[in-house]
């Protein structure tokens, strides 16, 4: 995917706003959508060929965190979310549905297109690894998983494919590279450049989870990630790498 190509879909019930990121991003070279509703932005997505979207939480009578919640039982689309600044609460609940990040009203223009640019990025190399040859590839596995980071994907036992946001693949990435190390939040939110992820936000104790779940086939825990009290995190499972 060519970065300055791709479809972005804005999803905000206020015009203005939607005209002025229509403006900023269609400046960066980015195809742009417009949607003012769950049901619009469910014809845009049904449409095909959309690379990212940007997520008002608050749409008026409908939850963006429901919209959010359909939208990824579905579709690995990335999701950008824009909250309100206090929205603490809903950042967590939106991390835990599975968006990618998010930013906080007020926003700067150039934020904005920072953390489009940087989710963007991460997509974008994924579709072009997928692209390489089998010998540049890069696979861990651990406990009959087989986690290919080259392609980005993490294959269960048995080889069924298990479904990853974006944000919960680099989250992988950094503990399987790390295996039987203790990392604390800190350390975590310094490899995961491009989320904004403040430590007392309970953000990455949500990433966690979720990807414990996965991790576990359903549960809500997972052996394969040990949380140290007071420190952070371990990934206990013996790791090789081809």
């Amino acid at each position: 995917m060519n970065e300055g190509q791709a479809h972005i879909v804005i999803v905000d019930d206020e015009a203005p706003i939607r005209t002025l990121l229509r403006n900023c991003f269609e400046q960066e070279g980015y195809r742009v959508s417009e949607a003012a509703s769950g049901a619009e932005l469910l014809k845009l997505v049904n449409g095909g060929n959309v690379d990212l979207i940007t997520l008002d939480l608050t749409l008026g009578s409908e939850s963006g965190l429901e919209i959010a919640r359909n939208l990824r039982a579905g579709s690995q689309i990335p999701i950008i979310m824009v909250t309100g600044k206090g929205d603490v609460i809903d950042r967590v609940v939106g991390l835990e549905i599975g968006a990618d990040d998010y930013i906080a009203k007020p926003f700067h223009l150039r934020e904005m297109l920072a953390r489009v640019r940087t989710v963007l990025r991460r997509t974008g190399s994924q579709t072009e690894e997928r692209t390489a040859g089998p010998a540049t590839e890069l696979i861990y596995r651990f406990d009959d998983w087989e986690f290919n980071l080259t392609r980005r994907e993490l294959r269960e036992p048995g080889g069924k494919l298990c479904q990853l946001t974006t944000a919960e693949i680099d989250l992988l990435a950094v503990l399987v590279k790390r295996p039987g190390h203790v990392l604390s939040r800190d350390a975590i939110m310094d490899q995961l450049k491009g989320h904004d992820w403040a430590a007392n936000d309970r953000a990455i104790d949500s990433q966690i989870s979720r990807l414990r779940k996965k991790l576990g086939g359903g549960s809500e825990t997972s052996s394969l990630i040990k949380t140290i009290r007071g420190v952070g995190y371990s990934f206990t499972a013996k790791v090789t790498k081809s």
